[in-house]
C-alpha cells in the first residue's frame, strides 16, 4: 500500500498570518489592521524577506493537521522523532492487528526470491499473533511479535516553521526512501494550502542551491519540480 496523505486542518490564509505577525514586530499598528493591509505581492515579498534573512519564528503562528495512512512503524518511528509536533497514533495495545498488511520495501518488491522470505516471515508473524490472541494473551502483549513494518496510522500536527526543518531533512536523497515519501505528499499538500509560506522547501541543493550534508549524496535536486516528481 502507497503512502496516503491528507491535510485535514490548516491556519486560514496561512500565508498572510504569517506576513501580519512578522510585520508587528516592525509596527505600531495592530495585527489585525497589518492583516487588512496584506495584498498578495506584498505578503509574498515580506515572506520572501524572511526566509532569506532566517528570521522564522513567525512560521511558527502557521500550523497544519496531516492524516497519514499506508506507512510503517519504521517510518513513524523516524516521524515522531521531530519533536516540535503533535501526534496521535493509532494503537496496537487496543486495535487488533489481525489482518494488518505489512509496508513491503521496494527493494524486497523487487527480488522474487526476497519477496518471498519476507511474506513467508510476515505470515508467520501473523500468524503467531493470531494465536496468541486466541489464547487469551492481551493484545498489548501480542504485538510484541509483530514486524516494524506493520502498517500504521497516525495524524500529525506541524507548524510551518518545523515543517521546513522536517522537509530540509525528509527530502534529502540520503533520507530513508519510505520517510522521504511521506514528507513529499505532505509538502505537496500544503503546497496548495499555503503556496507562498511553501514557494520553496527541501534540503539546502533546492533551498540554497549548494548541499549542506556532511556526506553529499552527489545527487543534487535540480529544482522542486525535479524534487516532488
Amino acid at each position: 500500500m502507497s503512502v496516503f496523505v491528507k491535510l485535514i486542518a490548516a491556519t486560514p490564509e496561512a500565508d498572510r498570518v504569517v506576513a501580519a505577525a512578522a510585520k508587528i514586530c516592525y509596527s505600531p499598528s495592530g495585527a489585525a489592521e497589518i492583516l487588512d493591509g496584506l495584498d498578495p505581492a506584498k505578503t509574498a515579498s515580506f515572506l520572501k524577506m524572511l526566509r532569506e534573512a532566517g528570521h522564522l519564528s513567525p512560521f511558527e503562528h502557521a500550523s497544519f493537521t496531516f492524516a497519514v495512512e499506508g506507512v510503517s512503524r519504521v517510518a513513524t518511528h523516524q516521524l515522531v522523532r521531530h519533536r516540535m509536533a503533535s501526534y496521535s497514533q493509532q494503537s496496537q495495545r487496543y486495535v487488533g492487528m489481525t489482518g494488518n498488511e505489512c509496508v513491503v520495501p521496494p527493494s524486497v518488491e523487487a527480488d522474487a526470491r526476497a519477496l518471498a522470505v519476507f511474506k513467508e516471515q510476515i505470515g508467520s508473524a501473523q500468524r503467531a499473533y493470531d494465536e496468541l490472541v486466541s489464547l487469551g494473551i492481551p493484545k498489548e502483549d501480542a504485538r510484541f511479535i509483530l514486524p516494524h513494518g506493520a502498517e500504521t496510522r497516525i495524524v500529525v500536527t506541524m507548524n510551518a516553521r518545523e515543517l521546513h526543518h522536517f522537509f530540509a531533512l525528509r527530502l534529502c536523497r540520503r533520507a530513508q526512501w519510505e520517510i522521504r515519501a511521506l514528507a513529499r505528499e505532505m509538502l505537496r499538500a500544503v503546497r496548495e494550502a499555503a503556496p507562498v509560506l511553501f514557494v520553496t522547501a527541501g534540503p539546502s541543493c533546492v533551498t540554497e542551491g549548494a548541499c549542506r550534508e556532511a556526506h553529499s549524496c552527489g545527487q543534487p535536486y535540480k529544482d522542486m519540480e525535479d524534487m516532488l516528481s
